[in-house]
């Protein structure tokens, strides 16, 4: 696991200095605390730091084909690198180490860009092809490891992380109108666009190549292309249970120490029970709960722990969180407001005190249907009789009850059905439940400028383009390929690598693989969802693998109490930064509006945590990134 840096100047005869590549790989040294390694030459640099867990001895970057005219950077594992390794010696091609990643630069060598198609692994690489004048970067199909660019008047900039972009002042500093919206929307900004104007992530399954000062961005590989199979229901479950078994297996590829992230759920406790299949040594697995009852899932973890003997370390945090906020939203590469960010890196500090890798679940839920949002898409559809009266009416009676502080229940779900199902088009069909604010609400809240900026854009466009990209006719598999294109990508993903590497932990997920995805894709929506239960064929894939109490347990999802802390431990920190002052010279909103936000929701009439943390974080991330 590392972190990865580039530059490439316009006028290829300005040569790179050393001193100018150095400044950028010094912001990445968390993503990689083993080793650094950079090559500069005349217009073009590549850096990176190294987390050392293949080939730990021989495996230092950049690394070079046998003429040196390729020099490749990478971020991320290749679990497959084994067999294509073999492949390309077979066809004459020499190797000077044991790491997965020198394979790339062969790969790229002997079949260009479509040795990508090939990979079975998470990455983010970066190589300068010095025959053809050209770099070359790619990102894995899911987006596991990240990768963000940036075209100047000097050339092209490319990073794993923004803060690494924005050491050059020549980087764009200005917020981009329709990324503050989406922000305040989805709580993540959508690929491709950052938090800043000009600055650009690399989408999941797409290679840049930057050639005589062109960018060109091409999609290498779709779930939307998989086609679908007529399956038997016992072929299904075999099929599932074995492609997830050697996925499982295959990405236990490790020189290091290695565990499992556990919440007793289905997805994280499959891959610990198969861990522990072809594991000589129990399993290291790890887990947080919180002192809230509604929020603490560790009594779940414990019992899959005990069942599968592994060697279980739990923790329950009281978080300083005054501290962990702005260690956090200050490290986040642009502004983030999943909650859940906060367990995540709690986690990964648990894990890194005894692995350097961690297996999770993610992914089960996009790929064989686990979210509420399916279930409230299905409701909403049997209660279309209701018309355009009676929800908004049910939705004025929901808004006028006070919300409770567990961590769903009947109100809290009933409140959140009711809003979904009439503040957000009809057309975004289970993303409606995805979203939280408002057109109504963003009138009220957002200044002139930003209204004025904003005039003619459409921020659920995203949504509604990658609904109409997925050309089968399967209402599930539409919705779980949406999910996968922008729910996972863009914000799970993100969280979960940012998290970990701010402790300097590898984080895989098996469901990711590629093989696991396309199986995924090729079984139609109802064997996901049958007769109401979500995860149908997985549940029956692991039948024998894990005891029936664990596959009929509800879903509860990795989340903390935030909208009581706001009351709370975190209302100085919010009367700060949301003070009118602070909210006036930032000019993006109109202050009364965000006191009155506040004064609701301190006094528990509301629950405005989707509001008021997105706009805590935009406001701490700008002071310290927009100076």
């Amino acid at each position: 696991m590392c972190g990865i840096v580039g530059i490439v100047e316009s006028d290829l005869a300005r040569p790179v200095l050393a001193e100018e590549l150095s400044r950028m790989v010094r912001m990445l040294v968390h993503r990689g605390p083993d080793d650094e390694g950079r090559v500069t030459m005349a217009g073009v640099g590549l850096g990176m730091r190294r987390l050392s867990i293949v080939d730990v001895v021989g495996g230092q970057q950049p690394f070079s084909n046998e003429s040196d005219e390729i020099q490749l950077v990478a971020n991320g594992e290749i679990y497959n690198f084994t067999a294509i390794r073999d492949e390309l010696a077979a066809l004459g091609h020499a190797f000077r180490s044991r790491s997965d990643i020198e394979v790339l630069v062969h790969a790229y060598e002997q079949w260009g860009a479509e040795f990508l198609t090939r990979l079975r692994g998470m990455f983010a690489l970066a190589l300068w092809d010095g025959r053809t004048r050209t770099l070359f970067a790619a990102r894995d199909r899911a987006g596991e490891k990240p990768l963000y660019w940036t075209k100047t008047s000097r050339g092209l900039l490319l990073a794993s992380e923004v803060k690494a972009l924005l050491v050059r002042p020549e980087v764009s500093r200005e917020l981009d109108p329709d990324a503050v919206d989406e922000f305040l929307t989805y709580e993540y900004v959508l690929a491709p666009r950052t938090i800043l104007k000009g600055v650009y992530k690399l989408p999941p399954a797409h290679y840049l190549t930057y050639r005589d000062g062109e960018v060109t961005v091409r999609r290498y590989w779709d779930a939307a292309a998989v086609q679908p199979r007529v399956w038997k229901d016992h072929d299904a479950a075999d099929a599932v249970r074995a492609v997830l078994r050697k996925a499982t297996a295959s990405q236990m590829m490790a020189e290091v120490p290695l565990g499992a992230f556990l919440s007793g759920g289905v997805d994280s406790s499959s891959i610990v029970a198969f861990m522990s299949e072809v594991s000589s040594q129990p399993v290291n697995s790890f887990s947080i709960g919180f002192e809230n009852g509604t929020y603490n899932e560790l009594p779940y973890a414990r019992e899959v722990a005990a069942l599968f003997d592994t060697n279980h370390r739990e923790r329950t945090v009281s978080p300083n969180l005054n501290e962990l906020f702005e260690k956090l939203v200050v490290h986040l590469d642009e502004p983030f407001a999943d909650v859940s960010l906060f367990p995540t890196y709690l986690l990964s500090q648990l894990a890194r005190e005894h692995v350097t890798v961690a297996l999770s679940g993610d992914g089960g839920d996009e790929l064989f249907g686990g979210y509420d949002a399916y279930e409230a898409q299905a409701l909403a559809s049997r209660l279309a009789w209701m018309g355009d009266a009676l929800l908004p009416a049910a939705a004025a009676v929901a808004a006028a009850l006070p919300p409770t502080g567990k961590k769903k229940g009947l109100i809290n779900k009933f409140k959140r059905f009711t809003l979904g199902a009439t503040q957000a088009p009809r057309d975004l069909g289970h993303y409606r439940w995805m979203v939280y604010l408002s057109p109504r609400q963003k009138r009220r809240l957002y200044g002139t400028s930003l209204r004025a900026a904003l005039a003619g854009s459409d921020v659920y466009r995203p949504v509604r383009d990658v609904l109409k990209r997925f050309g089968h006719d399967d209402l599930l598999n539409r919705q779980l390929y949406a999910d996968l294109s922008l729910y996972l990508a863009d914000d799970i993903l993100v969280k979960v690598d940012r998290m970990s590497m701010a402790t300097s932990l590898e984080t895989r997920a098996p469901f990711l693989d590629a093989d696991v995805m396309e199986l995924a894709f090729s079984m139609p929506g109802h064997l996901k969802i049958r007769n109401g239960e979500r995860k149908w064929i997985l549940k029956q894939a692991l039948r024998g693998v894990l005891p029936e109490r664990i596959l009929t347990r509800k879903k509860e999802g990795f989340s903390i109490p935030m909208k009581n802390w706001l009351r709370r431990e975190l209302e100085p920190l919010m009367r700060s930064l949301l003070a009118p002052g602070s909210v006036t010279a930032r000019g993006l909103f109109q202050p009364a509006e965000v006191t009155r936000l506040v004064e609701s929701h301190v006094a528990g009439r509301e629950n405005h945590a989707h509001t008021l943390l997105p706009l805590m974080v935009l406001e701490r991330w700008c002071q310290a990134h927009l100076r």
